[in-house]
């Protein structure tokens, strides 16, 4: 019974600090008062078509190139939770992958990232986004990526075809 009451209270605590409820903001604002819309976000840029898209892999080096598209995007879902993918779109735990293939490992500016990672030194391909996936622990020990990785050597594939294709930068 004591454990409850402290969990509650806690609970109150924390949750006082984000802010009025929405009944305290509602009594408190007059009619005069419009609420702020928020910024209209940019226009999004339309998505590929089939055809674009079948391009974009083929186009890969292989054998990316033999990847499935809509299985990579399937596998990503794993990944949204941590990492963003879209250009200007922010960090999350991990950084935001769009344009990694080419860039060196650790090098995201604004990304607070482990030391095992500021200390390595190699560029993102897809050889080595391959074994990273495999198992990230056991390819950079020391690294704070809490994933156990993808072991299914046709997801990997699929994921980082995926990811070439959605991370690229615009032409």
């Amino acid at each position: 019974m004591m454990r409850r009451l402290l969990i509650s209270a806690a609970l109150a605590v924390v949750l006082s600090a984000c802010g009025p409820s929405a009944e305290q903001s509602a009594s408190t604002q007059s009619a005069a008062e419009a609420p702020v819309a928020a910024p209209a976000a940019a226009p999004a840029a339309p998505a590929p078509n089939a055809e674009e898209i079948q391009a974009a892999l083929a186009a890969l080096p292989a054998p990316y190139n033999e990847g499935d598209y809509e299985a990579g995007r399937r596998v990503f879902a794993q990944c949204r939770s941590c990492h963003t993918i879209e250009a200007g779109a922010p960090n999350r735990v991990g950084p935001n992958l769009h344009g990694v293939f080419g860039r060196e490992i650790g090098s995201l500016e604004g990304f607070n990232y482990s030391q095992a990672v500021q200390d390595a030194d190699f560029v993102w391909d897809g050889a080595q986004l391959d074994h990273w996936l495999a198992n990230p622990q056991s390819f950079l020990p020391g690294n704070r990526m809490a994933f156990a990785g993808v072991r299914n050597e046709t997801q990997r594939r699929d994921l980082i075809a995926y990811l070439m294709v959605e991370s690229a930068p615009a032409p």
